[in-house]
């Protein structure tokens, strides 16, 4: 079996998956069914001195849409979006400190580990917050500069409010860990456009690691009674939104020389928890899904992680982390100098005349109808690959170009007579340009 430990803010965890601070989370019975089920960690419910986020969450509201924008209904696919509005936790922070205790030692006896989460109303309530969470024996905080809904409560400054500012994410930050001992790091907003600044400035600050991320502020409306979901905007999620939450992890572990990250936003199954960790993060934190699947979701995909690595030969997680983000290209300069590539078509596979679906997809004019076959133009041919995309019977592949292949004759799939002569059939009206774009 694969060894699923790893190292997070000085703290070795038996696996990489987190619960994130959710609605789970709030409730000390639910986190000890996590800790049952083999939760790594569980992030308890942000506590707070903001009245009015603890209040959101007793008015706590949800839209589980498919992708059609209706609601699931029960069916949970894996493009759901997950759109609510929902607060901090709704027991005061220092009524919380006997049940921080109690459950810190249920999950420290089996081998996991209880996280802290802060969101205050002031530099000093942050500090404040957090020194209770130290007290009662938790080991980690997470710091919530993500959340996306303090924005809607007049008055309140706090969640994505400061994680859009670096220089506040770093006041707040810097407070913090001058005033406790245990590791600190911070939940990133998306809803803006420096995620990796702030990141940087909260890890100059004192922060030992950073998530990214929380979730957009999204709008959503149903449009037959053409009013918007639960009354106006909320936090969105779900996981349509992994490539974007895989962009910043990407950027933060590349740019800040792979800074420790605990990756959130997106996750459905064990596949995504390995897309993360491929990308950069140490630790991955799993929310809605649990919300919609249950507690005993959890179970299937640790395993299912466990699974994937013996299948695919991983030994630990170190041996997966962040390789994808070592063989990204930095900028797209990197990929003018990959050698050109052009498409093939199998005959054998391929269901022309019938389907034509290859010829209408191809806007480099690459591909045309002759002899009721699919001809190839391997001069027009840029490599971009949309065709072994809209292909439905995977019946065509890509292949290097040599120098040989493009200096002779045989560089056309379409006899050189009928390329010169123009005989091309127009399906569905789309004209073939004849033009051979330079190289």
């Amino acid at each position: 079996m694969a060894n699923l430990e790893i190292d997070f803010c000085g703290l070795k965890f038996k696996n990489p998956v987190l619960v994130a601070s959710i609605e789970p989370t709030n409730s000390p019975e639910v986190i000890r069914e996590c800790v049952d089920a083999g939760a790594g960690g569980m992030i308890i419910k942000t506590l707070t001195d903001i009245e009015d986020m603890a209040r959101l969450t007793q008015n706590s509201k949800y839209a589980i849409l498919n992708e059609k924008n209706e609601p699931i209904n029960g069916k949970v696919n894996k493009n759901f979006v997950f759109f609510s509005r929902s607060g901090y936790s709704g027991t005061h922070y220092k009524e919380w400190v006997p049940y921080l205790k109690e459950l810190r030692q249920y999950a420290e006896d089996r081998g996991s580990h209880l996280i802290g989460s802060a969101g205050g109303k002031s530099v000093q309530g942050w500090v404040d917050i957090c020194r209770t969470i130290e007290d009662a024996g938790i080991k980690l905080i997470e710091l919530n500069f993500g959340c996306p809904h303090p924005a809607m409560m007049p008055g309140v400054h706090g969640g994505s409010m400061i994680g859009q500012d670096p220089d506040v994410a770093a006041e707040v930050t810097r407070a913090v860990t001058e005033a406790v001992g245990i590791p600190v790091f911070v939940k990133l907003t998306p809803d803006q456009s420096k995620p990796v600044e702030v990141a940087r400035a909260v890890m100059q600050a004192g922060a030992a690691a950073v998530t990214a991320t929380n979730r957009h502020t999204g709008f959503v409306v149903d449009i037959e009674t053409g009013t918007p979901r639960l009354g106006g905007p909320a936090g969105i999620g779900g996981t349509w939104v992994k490539p974007l939450s895989l962009r910043w992890v990407n950027k933060i572990f590349t740019e800040l020389g792979g800074v420790p990250i605990s990756g959130s936003n997106g996750i459905y199954d064990h596949k995504d928890i390995v897309e993360f960790i491929m990308t950069g993060a140490r630790t991955v934190q799993i929310g809605s899904i649990l919300m919609l699947k249950g507690i005993k979701y959890l179970p299937k995909v640790i395993r299912g992680l466990d699974e994937f690595m013996d299948s695919h030969g991983y030994a630990d997680i170190e041996s997966m982390l962040g390789i994808a983000s070592r063989r990204s290209v930095v900028d797209y300069s990197e990929q003018f100098k990959k050698p050109r590539m052009h498409s093939e078509v199998k005959a054998e596979t391929c269901k022309n005349p019938k389907c034509t679906i290859c010829i209408q997809t191809c806007f480099y004019d690459a591909l045309a109808q002759v002899d009721g076959r699919v001809g190839m133009l391997h001069q027009n041919c840029i490599g971009c690959e949309l065709c072994t995309q809209t292909c439905p019977f995977d019946s065509i592949a890509m292949h290097t170009t040599s120098e040989q292949l493009r200096q002779t004759a045989e560089y056309f799939s379409i006899p050189e007579k009928i390329f010169q002569e123009g005989k091309f059939e127009k399906p569905f009206d789309r004209g073939i340009s004849l033009s051979r774009v330079a190289d």
